[in-house]
């Protein structure tokens, strides 16, 4: 469905022409901006890391990376437009960019210029991405050595 609702946003921000890149928000943006440069073609990806949610609790702001300039022929995107802090911060960095999300609840709505998806306030998003919180061993950790070992001598 992400794809789908990607595209849907990619047709809005036609005619590609008009931008210079996009900044995808780190990291729940990470995935739609790939998404979002591979249907508009824009090579020209940069990223914004904001750390504002830690699992499911939302904490104080931090950047701790930003693209440089105010957004001036940027398209800036995020997955998601929740309570607002993020996206007045992307506000604030990049006055003249164009903000999207794929998902925008009403508290964040009127913060950014275009998203795809309505969602109710009180709805937690489970993100592929962020799905499991248990970090699991590399498929290669998991093999028995020695069945490894006795099938590929």
């Amino acid at each position: 469905m992400l794809q789908i609702h990607a595209r849907k946003l990619a047709q809005r921000l036609l005619p590609v022409e008009q931008w210079t890149g996009i900044i995808a928000v780190s990291r729940g943006g990470l995935v739609p901006g790939a998404l979002l440069a591979r249907e508009l073609g824009i090579r020209n990806v940069d990223t914004v890391c904001i750390s504002s949610y830690d699992h499911n609790n939302q904490r104080e702001l931090t950047v701790i990376k930003r693209a440089e300039g105010d957004g001036e022929g940027y398209i800036v995107i995020d997955d998601l437009v929740d309570t607002g802090g993020t996206a007045q911060a992307i506000r604030n960095m990049y006055p003249k960019a164009h903000f999207v999300t794929i998902f925008a609840k009403p508290a964040g709505r009127p913060l950014v210029d275009d998203y795809v998806v309505d969602i109710p306030q009180d709805t937690w998003i489970e993100q592929p991405w962020d799905m499991g919180v248990v970090l699991l061993n590399h498929c290669v950790n998991k093999i028995n050595k020695s069945v490894f070992h006795e099938r590929f001598r």
